[in-house]
């Protein structure tokens, strides 16, 4: 299947995935972002019908209000921990790490309209805990073609890179991360999917992604 990678300012993606009943958009890029995800739904004739957000930061969420007033009825998915961020409540459930509240959390005037956990399915995705650059950020997993949305539990602007700790080649994720230890064990439980190619939340497409997977977290520890 073609992946259908948005991009704005040359730098955050969100993707539109192919389903029997529409469209599937994985995250809504930045405030401003809404004309050119509904352009690039138009060009491939099918409609909106889900909103699936990996994580609650402003580069993910921050089209969703307006994305939402102009699809009407659509869908509005996030994990239950990342809903609270949407609500700006940053308290910390017992026995979570004590991370530093890093990257931009703005929230949003709009509600989900249901949440999600590891385990479930968003259309055709599979939800895949994916914990550390926030406390309840998701991956989605295409099992129909292999392809991983791996929102920022890796980039790959300037090459692969685990959002553990701040990567040279494009540091902004990993200053963003709430907290580093749990975002490279996350980047270790993706990488045993075997993912086909990686479509992260910054940085290209990259086909067979194991490889490079496997230096980027080597590197991150």
């Amino acid at each position: 299947m073609t992946v259908n990678r948005i991009t704005q300012f040359g730098a955050i993606n969100a993707y539109l995935v192919q389903e029997d009943d529409g469209l599937t958009l994985v995250d809504t890029l930045a405030p401003g972002g809404r004309k050119k995800i509904l352009a690039a739904a138009q060009a491939l004739g099918a409609p909106i019908v889900r909103i699936a957000l990996t994580h609650a930061h402003g580069d993910h969420i921050g089209s969703l209000d307006k994305l939402a007033a102009a699809l009407p009825g659509v869908e509005v998915l996030i994990s239950a921990r990342d809903a609270r961020l949407l609500d700006k409540d940053k308290s910390l459930d017992p026995g979570e790490p004590q991370g530093s509240w890093r990257g931009s959390y703005p929230g949003a005037k709009t509600q989900p309209t249901a949440t999600f956990s590891a385990g479930d399915r968003v259309g055709s995705l599979e939800v895949h805990a994916a914990p550390g650059h926030t406390p309840g950020q998701v991956a989605f997993l295409d099992p129909r073609d292999g392809t991983l949305y791996c929102a920022d539990a890796c980039s790959t602007l300037g090459g692969v890179a685990t959002t553990a700790k701040p990567y040279a080649r494009f540091p902004p994720p990993g200053f963003a991360t709430w907290h580093g230890p749990t975002a490279l064990e996350s980047a270790r439980a993706l990488r045993a999917l075997d993912p086909a190619r990686l479509a992260a939340g910054h940085g290209k497409v990259v086909e067979a992604p194991g490889a490079a997977m496997d230096r980027a977290i080597a590197r991150g520890a």
